[in-house]
């Protein structure tokens, strides 16, 4: 099996002058900066457009695009706006609260622009194309979103009775009296696969293929849920009665309490699965391979009381397994599915399912210290070479972070496995991880850099200050391309 490397860094994380990271130069720049190091894979979190909490986990739709994601330069060189000073965002951060209001502004001057060409305008006739290609999903995920501007962004369940439930009658006055902020919200969508597009033809050219990511579960207050409300577990009211989470774990000795709302996997049965084939074809249409998120809740899911406080108190509940992975294959062909089998013990179940539809599962190389020579993690454990290896997740602190704050005996046992320096432990896990017999391995790129805890883009189940991370422009220069480099053609990882 052919060795490939890899880095974590979710576009929202790149430089750049408008507060946040965006599809732009610099991310072409990024990609640029990839082949230097010789890596062949970029990983990134679902694309999502985010709600509460601003969480790529938590999106308004499992098909549409972040319009945060949007690029202002890409818009000014299109005519759509007019080249525009930066807005006195914060460089080291996102600032959600910020931002948002100004890229609406921003989209919203474009669309004016584009009202004001005429109809046989080439942008005109791409948007119009954009739109019936997209004609399964574009006109709901408008209205939905169209809707709760209109109701001051409160949740669909919260909106008056015929919206909520979608009354036929009340659909069709919504599609005519919301038509412009229906076309206005196509048109965001119409702006971000445009410019995503073009990043991701220029990642083909220097053959660097895209991870995305898959979510398990969807978040309530989605178009996606608003208009399935059969494939979910509801009430009448719309309010779910079991909500999705994980046991203690690796990250959180309550768990994690994620909220969204769990399938009616019979529903799915009935109609092939035929939801779902839809969600990861249009996930595959933006990306190369898929992370498929919480794997294992495939097999068997806990399921939480909906009103509990913490995800303690659930119980395991037997997911599709093999049906949903059967539909998948047979409508999609070869899986280029990366399964996300992490946290807590799994069982054996979980392992024969991903071995047998051939899925790499992931090594985490930070959490293979705490319990001695025979932990799983290890690379001399490793059971074959498919298998996805990181330093760490999204999810868990960076190597640095993680090494200072963990109990003497796992530092202690990580040095004396690596042969390292407590200074150098970064730089010991990404060799230890890149030598390893896993066919792909992969980092993000606050380890490369050697960051502490100020580098961390997620702490599970706590609401806030997540997801803000922003890479300091230079950071990723030359020296540290050279070095990533060594490290793959040491390796055998070379792109």
């Amino acid at each position: 099996m052919d060795r490939h490397a890899g880095i974590l860094l979710h576009p929202t994380s790149l430089p750049g002058r408008y507060g946040i990271g965006d599809l732009g130069p610099n991310a072409h720049e990024w990609l640029e900066f990839l082949a230097d190091a010789g890596c062949s894979l970029w990983q990134m979190l679902p694309l999502g457009p985010t709600g509460y909490g601003d969480s790529p986990y938590q999106t308004f739709s499992s098909h549409a695009g972040n319009p945060n994601l949007i690029s202002p330069e890409l818009l000014a060189d299109d005519g759509l706006v007019d080249p525009i000073e930066p807005p006195g965002l914060p460089d080291e951060h996102v600032d959600y609260g910020r931002l948002i209001p100004w890229k609406q502004d921003l989209l919203a001057t474009a669309y004016e622009r584009l009202l004001a060409w005429p109809d046989g305008h080439p942008m005109m006739a791409a948007f119009g194309a954009f739109k019936r290609r997209h004609r399964d999903w574009i006109p709901q995920f408008a209205t939905f979103m169209a809707l709760k501007q209109a109701h001051g962004l409160v949740s669909w369940v919260d909106w008056p009775a015929e919206y909520r439930d979608r009354e036929p009658e009340a659909m069709a006055e919504a599609e005519v009296d919301l038509a412009d902020a229906r076309d206005r919200v196509a048109f965001e969508q119409f702006l971000f696969f445009r410019q995503w597009g073009g990043l991701r033809e220029a990642a083909n050219q220097r053959k660097i293929r895209i991870i995305g990511d898959v979510p398990i579960f969807v978040a309530h207050d989605s178009a996606d849920v608003w208009a399935n409300r059969n494939l979910f577990s509801l009430g009448r009211d719309g309010h779910p009665t079991v909500v999705a989470g994980v046991p203690p774990d690796y990250f959180s000795e309550t768990g994690q309490l994620w909220g969204n709302p769990l399938y009616r996997w019979a529903e799915h049965r009935r109609d092939g699965y035929q939801w779902w084939i839809k969600r990861v074809r249009a996930t595959l249409g933006l990306v190369d391979i898929v992370r498929l998120d919480h794997f294992r809740g495939f097999y068997d899911y806990w399921e939480v009381p909906a009103g509990a406080e913490t995800a303690v108190k659930g119980r395991w509940r037997r997911g599709p397994a093999g049906g949903l992975l059967r539909a998948l294959r047979s409508d999609l062909g070869d899986l280029p599915i990366i399964a996300e089998d992490l946290g807590g013990d799994l069982g054996p179940g979980v392992g024969r399912l991903r071995k047998r539809f051939g899925l790499p599962g992931m090594k985490v190389t930070q959490f293979a210290f705490d319990s001695g020579p025979g932990h799983e993690f290890l690379p001399h454990n490793y059971d074959g070479t498919n298998w996805v290896a990181y330093t760490g997740t999204h999810d868990n602190d960076t190597v640095r972070a993680w090494f200072e704050g963990a109990a003497g005996h796992e530092q202690e046992y990580a040095l004396r496995y690596t042969a390292a320096a407590a200074e150098d432990i970064h730089w010991a896990l990404l060799r230890l991880t890149w030598s390893s017999i896993a066919a792909v391995a992969i980092a993000p790129l606050q380890d490369f850099l050697g960051l502490g805890a100020e580098g961390r883009m997620n702490i599970p189940s706590v609401l806030g200050g997540n997801w803000q991370w922003r890479l300091e422009a230079g950071a990723a220069d030359r020296d540290l391309a050279s070095r990533i480099r060594m490290l793959n053609e040491t390796y055998a990882r070379l792109a």
